[in-house]
Order: C-alpha cells, then structure tokens, then sequence
C-alpha cells in the first residue's frame, strides 16, 4: 500500500493541490477570524478600557472610605490602586473663579495605571500636584506653573491632559491623598488594582471585585443599553468561521473521494483488504491535513495581521489594536484542519469498502430520493429546517443570540442536507428557461448539472454560504444602521448648542461660533425669556431654519403652532401656560432632548409671545471628521466668555457610529474573507468535477460537441450554478437578517425595519454570476484541450 500511496501522490498531484487548498482556506479563516475579533474587541472597549488597561482586577460598590482603605492596603503590600471617581468642585485659579462646579477626578502617580495623554508639562508625582483636561479649560487662561485651589486644597497645575475614556474623566485630576482630603465623601465608581495582592484582596461588605476583561465586557455592555456586543460577535465570527471551513474542507474532499471510488474498487479487486485501503487513506490524509493547516496557519496570521493593519489606516488612532495570537483559537484552527480532514476522506472511503468491489465499480446514486441514503438524507434535512426555524422563532422571543446562531447553523446545515434535491430542482427550473433562449448548449448544460445531485450540491455550496454570508451581513448592516440612526437622530437632534442663561448672547457669537474649526452649520435662534408653569423660566426658542443643523429627525423639522418642546428632565404636565411679559399662551406639552436647557415653538408662537425677539442659543452641526473633544472645547470656551452653557450630545453620538465604524469594517472584513472562499470554493470543485466527468466530456466531443462548444456548456452549467446559489443564498441570507434585526437589534433598539439595499443586493448577483462563468475558465480550457480518444482513456 506504501507504493500504492507513493504513486497515486505522483498520479493525482492536482488532486492533492485542491484538497491542500480547501484545508488552508478552512484554517486561515478561522485564525483570520480570531485576530479581527481579537482587534475588533480592542476597538470597541478602547474608551471603556483605558481606565482599567494596566489594572488585574477592578473593585466596585465601595464608597470614599472604603476606597481609601483599599488604597492603603495597596501601598502596604506593595501593589497599586487608582481610584476612578469624581467630586463636584470650586476651582480657582490664582486668585480667579474658574468654575463653580467643575468635575475633579483621581489620577494615579503608577504610570501603569494612569490612562489620561499628557499634551503639556508633566503628571503629578506627589500631592499638591494639579492635571487640568486640555479642552476642559479652553478659553479659561489655565496654563502649567499656575496656582490652582480645588476646594480647601492648594496645589500648582504642573500639566494640561486629554482624556479620551468614554467612561470616566474629569476637568482637573488630583492625586488621591488631595483628592480624598478635598471630598471623603466622593462618588467612586472603581478602583483599579494591580498586583500580586490581587488575587486575595479583601474585600468590604458589599463591595464586588471582577476580572479586568470581564468588568470592561460588562461595562460596555452597560453603554450599549445591555446588549453584549462582544460576546454575540465573538460567538457569530466562531460560528461561522467553523461552519465555514468544516463545510469547505468536506465538500472538496467529498468529491475527491468520490472520484477515487473506482481507485478504490480496483484496489480491492487485485487483493486489497478493506482495513488496508482505510489505513493508506488514512494516513494519507492524516499527513495531507497536518501540512496544509499548518501552511493554513502562517497564511492566516498573514492575511489577518494584513486586515487589521488596513482597518487601523482607516480608522481614527485608537479605535483598534494589533492583537496578540491566542493559543486556544490556533489549536482549534489546527484540530478542525486536520480532524475534518480525516473525516471528511473517511467517510466516503468507508462507504465504499463497506460494498463488494463489483458494485464500488458501478455509479453511485446514494443522493437519490429513491434509496434508502437519500430518503434519510432528506428526512434529515427537513428536521434540520424544523430544528433550526424553531430556534430561531426562539432567538427572536428570548433575544437570544446563542439560539440565534445554533438555529442559523441548524437550519442552513439542513438546506444543505437537502441540496441533491432542492439546488438540481432549481436548476431544472432555470434551465428550462435559458434553454429556450441560448440552445443547446445550455440545455445540455442543464442536463449535466443534474446528473449527478451530489456532485451539483458540493460544487454549488460553498458559493451559497459566501453569497447567504454576503446577503445577510448587507441587508443586517443597512437594517441595523438605519435603525440605530433613527434612534440617534431621535436621542441627539443638534451637535452642539449654545443657549443663554440669563441675557441674550452676543451679537457677533455666531459669527465666532461658525469660525470655529470643525463647525459644519451653524443657525442663530431667536426668542425670549419666559416663565413656563411647571418648569420655571426658560428661553423659548423659535424654530425656523433648523433643518440645516437638526439630524434628520422630522419632529425636530417644525414644532407645530400650539406646541411647545421642553427639555425631558424638565417637562411638566400635559398643557402648560407660557408667559413672556403681559402675553400668555397654553401650549401642548412634547418633551424631549439634545438642544440644552431651553424650549422650542414654532415661530409663529414666539410672535404671539414677544414682538422684539432676540438671539438666545446658538445651534451647530459638525463638520465631517470634526474631533468632537476639541470642538466641545473651543464651543464651551465662547460660551463661558458670553455666560452661556453649552449642550453636547457630540459626544455620544460620535461615540456610537465609532462602534459602529468598527463593527461595519470588521464584518465587512470577514465577508471579504468569506468571498474569496465561495470564489475558491466553487472553481476547486468545477474543476475536481470536470477531472470526475472527463470521460463524459470526451464523448461528447467524440459525438461531434466542438470545442467552442463545450467551453459554453461548461460556462452555462457555471452560470446555472451560480443563479441557483445566488437566488436560494439570498432568500437564505435576508431571512436570516430578518432574525438577527429582531433577535439582537431590537433589544438596542425601539424598532428595526427591515432595509434592503437593491443596488448592494444587484451587486451580489452580478459578482456571483461572473465569478462563476471565471470559475469555469481553467477547468474548460483543460476540458476542451483534451482530445476525444485520450479523454475516453482516462482512468
């Protein structure tokens, strides 16, 4: 069997070079698939992270007190704590009022814990020490060497920090010792411990410790109104990446082996046994999976370092990381390679030396529905449907992505189960068609690609999960998008507003205002001070033009007359009295949010109201790319000087679509990766198919098919294959966007509309079509180079 083994590597080299492909492709995608996680994570809990990078455990439910107490124990035994929390305070500086509440949070003097920038002069290296945020104090001549006093404690401002956590910050940063003294009684919201003490930290009553990882998870979870988007793309991104290359690997070695059923026969006809053949195939494969999921590791770190490196050119610094290679996700990409490997050449191989040599030798018709394997084949394909529609009906009722994704992978495991009926059923269909209108040669192409169903469905599946993973990830994306855009454009109306407290503002700010970098729009709004029943005296504000600054929101393009907006944490009853001087006027109360401390009316309300309106806020829209730090900073710097506030939902909104720019970059990422394996997939098995068939083709052209001729039949039975793919791929892939929309993104989100993007859809099919018609290139220049008599010679 050695000389066997040794001749048929010699004989079928191509055919060893396909099956080596289908393994390397399973196992790069899954380490692929393991480094964009990997970055991915970093990505979305950056602004989460930062606080907590240097720190093993994160301690919670603790106030000033007991914070202090886990400070202390820290310095005793030689580790390092960072108290995360702030404390409303006066600050002064030299001699000035600064701020009459400004935020004064902690900065920890363990560089490893300490996560604030430094832009100017040094960090703190003892008490007395001052950081101020650079953007916090924009306008208000704070600079390093000044003399600082934040409360009762007197220090020196010895540096100027950005603070780019989403999570934690503050306008000034004490060292603990000063911060503690300023106020015992401070709101903490973490400590940050580091150490060997870690581990047996004790704790106080109440408090509550967790890993640094699984605090940060939690945390951003928190943000993304409970919804642990890490933990579902981690799971999907696994899911899919094992589905896929176990799919790959066993539909390529399928039709190798099948192939090989004569070799096999032959083999056990001149006296081999049966546990010979299985031990030569397996070992063959056994050294076939080794060397090409190790080849498929190198290719994977490459590719995935490579994808992670243009993803962080495209997005701003600090968005994602260059991940570290997890062990744990390269030996399962090694195992998957080589166990799918032995079992996909063992099984077919032990089906044929189950059977007596004569009957290995005769055709296989094991996928038909009119013997035994293919009834089971179908009654298995079926309770796979119904297993997997029934977990999905569960996803959506629990929100459950774990549901979600077992019920996809069930139920597309039973579309693919029952693939040697349905895809050639389709076929016949499409064929019956096109035969009309291009001849023979696609009616023939029809005929071949039903011939043989197994052949049909292995060659068509891999170009079916790329264009199901194409169609669900567009339809999901545009969906969630839409959705999430909504409810933005709902919860964050206006950037940035500028509103008057007292007196109107001054008559050149909005012309300072539009000079500011980064400022897109900006729209004056005129009204007056008024006293509202219920809330007290606010500006009211007549909304004329703010469809220019307003996102897209059509409650904000024109309150009605006889309305009035008044902030949410403001809003009183149903009907409220307004009164501006001698004029008084009841309104329809709609509350809401994003514009500051101020009502709106229709304009022809403010006119009922006053005659003599002036400018009371001043409202913006960024411009594209506009750093939402440094824009709050230069906005809240003009609204000091003219004794204004300024509302910014700038903020969160650009915190959002960041998570959103990422999640979008790393799916679109995998979707590429899951595009080149449908592309590869489906020309390895066109081509492993066109070896099968090579006795076929040549009598066709025996019988007088020319070779233009064939070329086209090959090229229509690729076309046909790629229709009937992209058709099911898509009924498949918007169905299960459907699922997701309503499993995961509803429970962000209020509502979920399915979006389909035509033009995005229209691209897929025009891909699928032409990669099909590239696949069948290669195999039909062989095919057709072939001549009748050495094609009728072939073993």
């Amino acid at each position: 069997m050695r000389t066997v083994l040794r001749a048929s590597l010699r004989t079928h080299t191509r055919r060893y070079v396909s099956a080596a492909i289908a393994v390397v492709i399973g196992v790069a995608f899954i380490v692929v698939t393991s480094l964009l996680s990997d970055a991915t994570r970093a990505g979305l809990v950056a602004g989460v992270e930062l606080p907590y990078r240097g720190a093993d455990v994160v301690v919670t439910d603790v106030d000033g007190d007991q914070a202090a107490r886990i400070v202390d124990r820290a310095e005793a035994t030689g580790d390092s704590a960072a108290v995360l929390g702030w404390t409303p305070q006066q600050v002064r500086v030299d001699g000035r009022l600064v701020d009459d509440r400004a935020d004064v949070a902690g900065i920890a003097l363990d560089p490893s814990l300490r996560w604030q920038v430094l832009r100017e002069g040094r960090f703190p290296e003892k008490p007395g020490e001052v950081v101020a945020d650079v953007n916090a104090v924009k306008g208000k001549d704070v600079h390093v060497g000044d003399a600082v006093e934040v409360g009762e404690v007197a220090g020196t401002v010895v540096g100027l920090v950005d603070t780019p956590s989403a999570s934690s910050g503050g306008a000034f940063y004490l060292t603990w010792p000063d911060l503690h003294a300023v106020d015992p009684d401070l709101w903490v919201d973490s400590v940050a411990y580091a150490g060997p003490g870690a581990a047996s930290l004790e704790l106080p009553r109440g408090a509550t410790v967790q890993p640094r990882d699984e605090f940060v998870e939690q945390r951003q979870a928190e943000l993304t109104n409970e919804v642990n988007v890490l933990a579902i793309l981690l799971l999907i991104f696994a899911a899919i990446a094992l589905f896929v290359s176990v799919l790959v690997i066993a539909n390529t070695f399928s039709i190798l082996f099948a192939q090989r059923a004569r070799d096999f026969a032959l083999l056990r006809c001149v006296g081999a046994t049966r546990r010979q053949v299985l031990r030569s195939v397996r070992v063959e494969a056994l050294a076939l999976g080794v060397a090409a999921a190790l080849l498929g590791l190198l290719v994977g770190t490459a590719l995935g370092y490579l994808l992670v490196a243009l993803a962080i050119s495209a997005l701003p610094g600090g968005s994602m990381a260059y991940p570290a290679p997890s062990p744990e996700w390269y030996a399962a990409a090694l195992v998957t390679g080589v166990l799918v490997t032995l079992v996909a050449a063992w099984l077919p191989t032990r089906r044929t030396v189950r059977v007596s040599p004569l009957a290995a030798l005769r055709p296989d018709d094991s996928t038909s529905v009119r013997t035994g394997a293919g009834r089971v084949r179908v009654v298995l394909g079926l309770l796979a449907v119904a297993a997997g529609a029934s977990l999905l009906a569960l996803s959506i009722s629990a929100h459950d992505p774990g549901a979600m994704v077992a019920g996809g992978v069930t139920s597309f495991t039973g579309v693919l189960l029952l693939g040697p009926v349905l895809v050639p059923a389709l076929i016949r269909v499409v064929g019956g068609v096109g035969g009309r209108v291009a001849g023979a040669p696609a009616r023939l192409a029809a005929q071949n690609a039903v011939r043989n169903p197994r052949r049909t469905a292995a060659t068509t599946a891999s170009l079916l999960v790329g264009v199901t993973l194409t169609t669900a990830v567009l339809v999901g994306l545009a969906s969630s998008r839409s959705a999430v855009d909504e409810d933005l454009d709902r919860d964050y109306p206006i950037d940035l507003a500028v509103t008057a407290a007292d007196r109107p503002l001054p008559a050149d700010l909005l012309e300072r205002v539009r000079a500011v970098r980064g400022v897109g729009t900006a729209i004056a709004l005129e009204g007056a001070s008024a006293r509202v029943s219920g809330a007290g005296r606010l500006p009211v504000l007549a909304a004329s033009g703010i469809a220019s600054v307003a996102h897209g929101s059509p409650g904000m393009a024109a309150p009605a007359p006889g309305e009035i907006w008044l902030p949410a944490d403001v809003a009183g009853p149903r009907r409220v009295t307004v009164e501006v001087g001698e004029h008084r006027e009841v309104l329809r109360v709609r509350s809401g949010a994003g514009w500051g401390d101020a009502a709106v009316v229709a304009p022809a309300t403010l006119a009922a109201l006053t005659d003599a309106p002036e400018t009371w806020a001043v409202w913006v829209r960024s411009a594209d790319g506009a750093d939402a730090e440094d824009l709050a900073g230069d906005l809240d710097a003009l609204s000091q000087a003219a004794d204004a506030s300024l509302a910014n939902s700038l903020r969160e909104r650009t915190w959002v679509v960041l998570q959103l720019d990422i999640l979008t970059g790393t799916v679109v990422a995998l979707l590429g990766i899951a595009v080149v394996i449908a592309l590869i997939g489906i020309g390895n098995t066109l081509g492993l198919s066109v070896l099968e068939r090579g006795r076929e083709n040549a009598l066709l052209r025996a019988l007088g098919l020319t070779r233009r001729q064939l070329r086209a039949t090959l090229a229509a039975e690729a076309l046909l294959l790629s229709v009937v793919a992209t058709v099911l791929g898509s009924v498949i892939g918007v169905t299960f966007a459907w699922v997701s929309l309503h499993a995961l993104v509803e429970a962000a989100v209020d509502r979920a509309p399915l979006v389909l993007p035509w033009g995005q859809l229209l691209a897929v099919v025009v891909v699928a079509g032409v990669a099909g018609l590239l696949s069948s290139v290669l195999p039909a220049r062989r095919a057709a180079r072939t001549t009748p008599a050495a094609g009728l010679s072939l073993d």
